[in-house]
């Protein structure tokens, strides 16, 4: 490995937790180049819903790449874009009822977030956004703005403006009403609070903490913005997709966000594909106005349609999603319940769950020990504090068994 240490920049991260060198992948797990077999419950931080090498979108792929489709258009119309759009309409949006043009921003979460934000300014002709606390929406700037984390923030270089951030659902431990504090801040003519063009959210916080936000929680924030005349972004890009079961995570909450921002497993198969779904009267760019070379990557075109046709024709995943949901929710909570003096809280919403542990240490330590036994999986929020599970939608019951008793022996390893 030592040409990764020697060339390679010391703003690498994940590798440090599993120091291999990964050759090939298959459904629910990674082999290194000695062929040890990794479950993963990681999948590419949620880019993966539909497993590694997915036959069905693989084949699609190699297909397409055979007869030699175009892999790159920036934004000429191909038969790949077509198919794309007229399966995505057919099986996400007419059966939701939602009416959404669709904008190709480039091909990462954070070309989604920061189209999102510029389209906001540019129609409502304010600056300030409103944000969450604990909140992840990228690395570029307009996105690192409205993020919450300190240590990402700082990175930046130059003061991050034009954003105010707001307690996330349950940040005062119920404590404090809904939205008391954001409320006054708007209606009093003294807060000093400058008129947000927008408020961007996560329905479940991934990066942050796994920190669900409860869809009463939701629907109030909605009917807020609706009431003040502020523009609501809904970035979904590591919990759309199906993650926490519905192919939305605010679809449960029974809302129609006026900005949708999707990438991660929107692709399918782990290729870079992003979109930003904006009401059709918000459509207000000039031709150009925003744009990116990479924003046609036809091959991301191809497996995202086979993806839908296969897994959204029905409720199938989503219901097997629910259900594997509960039950790593029922492990976590019999894990927090054996450890009554560590103070473990399980949290999370479908197949993205975590345990909170007192400190960042001991969570990262029980990845190190489950990494030892084959499993992957990361540690999220301010300060490293929650063992994070991402794994992909598609993986088997005996999979999920097998996931669980190692998670049990590393936390029972680390707490003992």
């Amino acid at each position: 490995m030592s040409i990764f240490e020697e060339l390679e920049s010391e703003v690498r991260s994940y590798s440090r937790g599993w120091p291999v060198v990964f050759d090939r992948a298959q459904g629910s797990y990674l082999y290194d180049e000695d062929g040890k077999a990794y479950l993963d419950f990681f999948a590419g931080a949620g880019a993966l819903n539909y497993g590694h090498n997915n036959p069905a979108l693989k084949r699609a792929l190699i297909d397409y790449i055979a007869r030699d489709g175009v892999t790159h258009a920036l934004d000429m119309f191909t038969v790949a874009k077509r198919d794309f759009l007229q399966t995505f309409q057919e099986k996400i949006l007419k059966p939701r009822d939602l009416d959404y043009k669709v904008v190709f921003p480039g091909p990462g979460g954070a070309n989604a977030v920061e189209a999102a934000l510029k389209l906001a300014r540019k129609v409502t002709g304010k600056e300030s956004v409103i944000n969450f606390t604990n909140a992840f929406h990228g690395m570029t700037l307009g996105a690192l703005s409205v993020t919450g984390n300190s240590m990402k923030r700082g990175g930046a270089g130059v003061p991050l403006v034009h954003a105010t951030p707001m307690p996330y659902d349950n940040y005062f431990d119920g404590s404090i009403p809904d939205f008391l504090y954001f409320e006054k801040l708007l209606e009093d003519s003294g807060s000093g609070l400058n008129e947000p063009a927008a408020v961007i959210v996560e329905g479940v916080q991934g990066e942050g903490g796994i920190n669900a936000a409860r869809v009463e929680w939701l629907k109030a924030l909605d009917d807020l913005c609706k009431k003040h005349g502020i523009l609501l972004i809904l970035d979904d890009v590591q919990m759309g997709c199906g993650r926490t079961g519905p192919f939305f995570s605010f679809e449960d909450a029974g809302i129609k966000p006026d900005i949708v921002c999707l990438s991660k497993s929107i692709g399918g198969y782990g290729i870079p594909m992003a979109l930003t779904l904006i009401r059709p009267d918000l459509d207000v760019w000039e031709p150009g106005e925003h744009n990116g070379t990479f924003r046609g990557i036809s091959p991301a075109f191809v497996t995202a349609t086979e993806a839908l046709r296969v897994y959204w024709s029905d409720d199938e995943l989503e219901k097997s999603t629910k259900a594997k949901g509960e039950r790593i929710a029922a492990a976590f909570q019999g894990i927090v319940e054996a450890y009554p003096d560590a103070n473990l809280f399980a949290k999370g919403r479908g197949l993205a769950r975590g345990i909170e542990f007192a400190n960042g240490d001991l969570a990262g330590k029980v990845c190190a020990a489950a990494f030892e036994r084959g499993l992957l999986m990361e540690t999220s929020g301010p300060d490293g504090e929650v063992m994070k599970v991402l794994p992909p939608l598609t993986l088997t019951d005996d999979e999920l068994t097998k996931g669980l008793s190692i998670i049990d022996e590393a936390v029972a390893t680390v707490l003992n």
